[in-house]
């Protein structure tokens, strides 16, 4: 028990830092827009744009990964069995260096995500942190007050967003709602609940959204049960996390989400990354004569009838053709 707290002292001691410079960032935002969720959002929209070249590429990683979808089947068929394997694996990466594909870049953003959002969980923990002694409030908060049990952590005492957090009594007051609170804390009444439910389900939903978007604009993604099943459940995860977090950083994730899906649509309309068509994915999959586009067909038609017209036809016998001929006299 004292390793494990040990351990956990030492990783807070490490990220500290962090905390304390995305609190800075968060509490000087606050002096400029006095709302919660209002800081939060503005501070996400600094994150994403941080995060934006990786998104661009992380999308471009998945489109080019579909586009190998034909050429990874053919490999998993040529090298089948557990004792090709390794062999497998060797041709595999081999091909994701020459096509400069990582396997890993689409899924890059989804990972990105979980620091910030622990950033955030722990800075709004912090800053309605609850002292057990009183503490003397700082002078430059003139509350009418001199101690208090409020105790925000991470940001600075001189700050405007300290001063309001004592003097909310360390709720995080904004359009009526505690953004402090979770969907399941305790409510002064089920219609006061609504709200953070509300906000569970938008986050939820945009998750979806933003799935959608990209499975639709890739066949491939559809066709893959492995991906498709992805894709329904991870949001179902994400909703289970969302119960256990403050409103505040719902914002977060529900900001992210928005801007995420305006980048990919972005990215398509632009044609920063070009996704496959359906047409495209059908020919990609077949193998055979079947698989050969019209186009190519067409082409070998006119070939075959081009080479008839040009073959020789055979000459009559002249005696044959002096027969015809009388006939034809006669007739």
């Amino acid at each position: 028990m004292i390793l494990a707290n040990s351990i956990t002292h030492s990783i807070g001691a490490i990220f500290q830092p962090v905390f304390k410079l995305f609190a800075d960032i968060l509490a000087f935002i606050y002096s400029f827009v006095p709302s919660y969720p209002g800081a939060i959002a503005l501070l996400t929209i600094l994150i994403m744009g941080a995060l934006t070249p990786l998104t661009v590429k992380s999308t471009k990683s998945m489109i080019a990964m579909q586009r190998l979808q034909p050429e990874i089947k053919k490999l998993q068929q040529k090298f089948k069995g557990a004792e090709n394997r390794a062999q497998l694996n060797e041709e595999m990466m081999r091909l994701y260096k020459e096509e400069g594909v990582s396997p890993a870049g689409g899924c890059l953003p989804m990972f990105l995500q979980f620091p910030f959002l622990i950033i955030l969980y722990d800075i709004i923990r912090g800053l309605t942190n609850v002292s057990s002694t009183k503490l003397p409030v700082p002078t430059g908060c003139h509350l009418g007050i001199h101690y208090t049990n409020i105790a925000p952590r991470y940001i600075p005492n001189t700050s405007k967003m300290y001063c309001d957090l004592i003097a909310s009594n360390g709720k995080m007051m904004n359009l009526g709602i505690d953004w402090a609170l979770k969907p399941f804390s305790h409510h002064s009444s089920v219609w006061a609940a609504i709200p953070y439910f509300a906000f569970v389900a938008l986050a939820v939903g945009l998750q979806y959204l933003q799935m959608s978007q990209m499975s639709k604009r890739n066949p491939a993604t559809q066709a893959n049960k492995q991906m498709a099943t992805l894709q329904k459940f991870m949001p179902i995860l994400f909703a289970y996390i969302y119960f256990l977090i403050p409103a505040a950083v719902l914002v977060y994730m529900i900001v992210s989400s928005m801007i995420r899906i305006l980048t990919q649509d972005i990215i398509f309309r632009t044609g920063v990354a070009v996704p496959l068509t359906a047409q495209q994915n059908a020919v990609g999959k077949s193998s055979g004569p079947k698989a050969q586009p019209i186009e190519a067909k067409a082409t070998e038609v006119e070939t075959v009838i081009r080479e008839e017209d040009a073959t020789p036809k055979p000459q009559a016998n002249p005696a044959t053709r002096a027969k015809d001929k009388k006939k034809r006299k006669d007739r």
